[in-house]
């Protein structure tokens, strides 16, 4: 077990932020796929991610796959057997968290996803009755099939705290029983790593009380081995952020919710419409400053639920640093970007960027730009020590340096390239035009000479 000062934890110096070994670090990602512990050709593709910059994976704990990548043993008969593993799945899974950990590469667990428990997918899952030796539908009150959308909340799967609207009785505690071996198994794996956070659930729909509960069940055994971990859970309903009372419940909970996934933001909205939603929820986090997560931002297909396409992606991935997030991961494919050449670019950008201004020493300053039309131009900055300037596609704004009459170096980054482009001098003193060198994206770091 890694010594306790190594651990991702909330940075000491910005409760927004997370540090790593001791420093501070801002968490960047995109990959081919979300359950990562199961990719085919896993060593090379994190060896791609961290290349080019990355350093954050997101990796659900899937129930998805065909058959022989289930968590639990298939016996000859062709049933599973909940109290027995598959040797392969976990196998993965270990030399996943030993390989993210050998490239500073910090991993985000999601322990459930609604998705896994319905529709085609419950079909062949060893939790369906029909499919595993262990009980039967009579015992735990599963049904044969969960057609209809999982957002919906009818699979009982997700209701077996004491409590809650499904909660069975001596039915629901016997499913709750191998979930909590379930989730123990992969403690056994985890909790030895110091580069792992934990997130309930996949964009949930239930009752908070089942995520809470899975929280307190991994801080208890992780204090039994004598190391703190942070967990969270995702809302599905972030994406109305202002209407959400599960995000408000997270917001006046910062125990229970000690960092807060805000992934759904990224979906529906688009332009300023989705700036005012991250810029709103950073405001509101302030009465508990911690990190603000992004496992995932929607970023192509221009599916119904307003996935959007990469440009629309790379955007949002920048109005969310410039919002003060401390993770910015995008999307697998068909939803998102990934690891494309696109993201690629956008990665790197984002380290140079920061490699001139530490994301954790500036605050969202909009208040300095003026002649700014909507959605041109987004600014977090130290006032008369540093600025980050970002343009969604060209143009030009005014920037307000009245009070700070000194020289400024300007340095440009092309989004779309991931690139240096051109430096400039600034003389502060007055409001000064800065112009985008093109259009598409731009990102201007500025600092006091």
């Amino acid at each position: 077990v890694a010594d306790e000062p190594d651990r991702i934890q909330i940075y000491t110096q910005n409760l927004r932020y997370w540090q790593y070994k001791g420093q501070p670090v801002l968490l960047l990602g995109g990959s081919k796929t979300d359950h990562i512990f199961l990719a085919e050709g896993l060593k090379e593709h994190l060896d791609e991610i961290a290349t080019v910059g990355a350093n954050f994976v997101r990796n659900t704990m899937s129930q998805r796959e065909g058959v022989d990548l289930k968590p639990h043993k298939r016996l000859p008969g062709g049933k599973f057997d909940l109290d027995q593993w598959n040797d392969d799945y976990w196998k993965r899974f270990a030399n996943c968290l030993q390989w993210c950990h050998e490239r500073d590469i910090i991993i985000q667990i999601e322990v459930w996803d609604r998705f896994d428990f319905s529709r085609e997918h419950w079909e062949i899952s060893p939790w369906r009755p029909q499919n595993n030796v262990t009980y039967s539908g009579q015992e735990t009150g599963f049904a044969s099939a969960y057609p209809i959308h999982p957002w919906r909340d009818r699979q009982p799967f997700f209701h077996t705290i004491p409590g809650m609207e499904r909660y069975n009785g001596a039915k629901s505690d016997l499913i709750r029983k191998h979930q909590e071996q379930f989730v123990e198994r992969m403690l056994a794996e985890s909790l030895e790593y110091p580069n792992v956070l934990y997130c309930m659930n996949n964009e949930t729909s239930t009752d908070p009380r089942w995520g809470q509960h899975w929280m307190k069940f991994i801080r208890k055994r992780a204090a039994q081995k004598g190391v703190t971990v942070y967990c969270t859970d995702m809302f599905d309903d972030v994406w109305k952020p202002k209407q959400s009372t599960k995000l408000r419940l997270a917001f006046d909970d910062p125990k229970m919710y000690p960092y807060l996934d805000v992934s759904q933001v990224n979906s529906r909205t688009f332009n300023e419409d989705q700036w005012n939603n991250i810029f709103w929820i950073g405001q509101q986090r302030e009465k508990h400053p911690r990190p603000l997560n992004h496992t995932k931002i929607y970023s192509d297909g221009q599916f119904s639920f307003g996935t959007g396409t990469p440009i629309d992606g790379v955007e949002r991935f920048w109005r969310n640093l410039i919002a003060g997030s401390a993770s910015v991961r995008f999307h697998r494919p068909p939803a998102g970007i990934g690891l494309n050449d696109t993201a690629k670019s956008c990665i790197r950008a984002a380290r140079k960027a920061e490699s001139r201004i530490p994301l954790w020493e500036v605050r969202t300053a909009m208040n300095l730009l003026s002649n700014r039309e909507t959605d041109e131009a987004y600014l977090a900055a130290r006032p008369g020590e540093k600025y980050l300037l970002y343009f969604t596609d060209g143009g030009s704004v005014a920037l307000d340096l009245t009070r700070h009459s000194r020289t400024f170096d300007l340095r440009w980054i092309d989004v779309s390239s991931g690139k240096w482009g051109q430096t400039a001098a600034l003389t502060g003193g007055s409001k000064v035009t800065i112009a985008a060198p093109g259009k598409a994206g731009w990102v201007a770091t500025i600092l006091q000479r």
